[in-house]
């Protein structure tokens, strides 16, 4: 019969039958697991670089509010002052830097604090969005004023936590965060039949007040920072520069003609230490050093590589914070890069117990 035929399969024709055995006991739950392990991964993927962020930013605005030297002005070259001035040649936006310069003290201010609210706001989940923003303009500013000329670019740091601080931007804090509390309980509020202006009103106003709170822990603690535990900067008597290695800037001593040349008393460069005084041509600061005992030279205070101001001579070495570029304290010349042009380099003439700072040479 012809459903007969259709029915049954003639031998030969090479068909397998279908496979309809039990499956192994626990391959499901394995499996099931697994995805979850996965789910929970992706999940918390970005976890490990927002709890750096929120870290380091924190502490580095902190570190600002207790450095002595961050609202010193002028005269050190470890300054925001100075650092900003030593920037904007260099600088595809140095013109928009001349504000910074004019108010130094609080724009100083704004930077530390607003790198310690965009920390803690990153740290806590609060307003993620809003404090990633924050976090990737302070980036991109400081790319553009102290780390752009870096070659290779990626020597740079300020890059890398641009595009960090840009997937936390597209991700928000969303777990283990302020924001996610706020975001299940608005899901609880409308499963209750709460009105959805409602939900959105509780959610604002509670954010605000835990955004006024957690502003004023930060604000508190950034004081109390920089009033306690501020760093004291070091003495500037001639005993203290034997043990510290620096002096303090020199007032101009006059010489014939009328004019005045930056001068310090001999007794303020002990052997592999140094006093700081300032060019009068270009206001930068200049260390004036005594390598070996007899021999004084002059090296400028500003890094070569991207601008920023160098240490204090150190264990017969100059080095910059910034990048890492180490200089030798008796040549100026490169020890360490990514620099790779040394120090300008000053005579410094002996007069008596006077050292003057001479012409650049180089």
């Amino acid at each position: 019969m012809e459903g007969t035929r259709d029915s049954v399969e003639p031998a030969g024709s090479g068909a397998q039958p279908v496979a309809t055995g039990p499956v192994p006991p626990g391959g499901v739950g394995r499996a099931a697991r697994a995805a979850q392990r996965r789910a929970l991964a992706g999940r918390y993927a970005l976890l490990p670089l927002r709890l750096f962020l929120g870290v380091t930013y924190s502490y580095a605005g902190l570190d600002k509010l207790a450095d002595s030297h961050y609202l010193a002005g002028a005269g050190d070259p470890q300054s925001f002052y100075a650092q900003t001035l030593a920037a904007k040649p260099h600088s595809p936006v140095g013109w928009a830097l001349a504000p910074a310069l004019h108010e130094p003290t609080f724009f100083g201010l704004l930077i530390a604090f607003g790198e310690l609210a965009v920390g803690l706001g990153t740290l806590f989940g609060l307003w993620g969005r809003l404090a990633a923003l924050g976090g990737a303009l302070l980036s991109l500013t400081l790319f553009l004023t102290v780390s752009f000329n870096i070659t290779p670019y990626y020597l740079g740091n300020d890059l890398p936590y641009l595009m960090a601080w840009t997937a936390v931007l597209l991700t928000g804090t969303p777990y283990l965060s302020v924001d996610g509390y706020l975001t299940g309980r608005a899901e609880r509020d409308r499963r209750r039949g709460l009105d959805e202006d409602a939900v959105r009103r509780r959610i604002v106003l509670d954010g605000s007040i835990a955004a006024v709170a957690l502003g004023g822990a930060g604000l508190l603690v950034g004081s109390l920072t920089a009033t306690f535990v501020r760093r004291k900067p070091k003495a500037t008597t001639a005993a203290t520069a034997s043990t510290a290695g620096t002096a303090a800037p020199s007032t101009p001593k006059p010489v014939a003609g009328g004019g005045s040349a930056p001068s310090v008393a001999v007794a303020d460069v002990p052997v592999g230490g140094s006093a700081t005084v300032t060019d009068p041509g270009s206001g930068d600061a200049v260390y004036i050093v005594q390598p070996k005992a007899g021999q004084y030279c002059g090296f400028s205070s500003i890094c070569t590589h991207a601008g920023c101001g160098v240490n204090p001579p150190k264990n017969g070495k100059l080095s910059c914070p910034c990048h890492g570029s180490v200089f030798d304290a008796a040549t100026g010349a490169v020890l360490n890069g990514p620099a790779t042009k040394p120090l300008p380099k000053y005579t410094v003439t002996k007069d008596g117990d006077r050292l003057g700072l001479g012409p650049l040479q180089s």
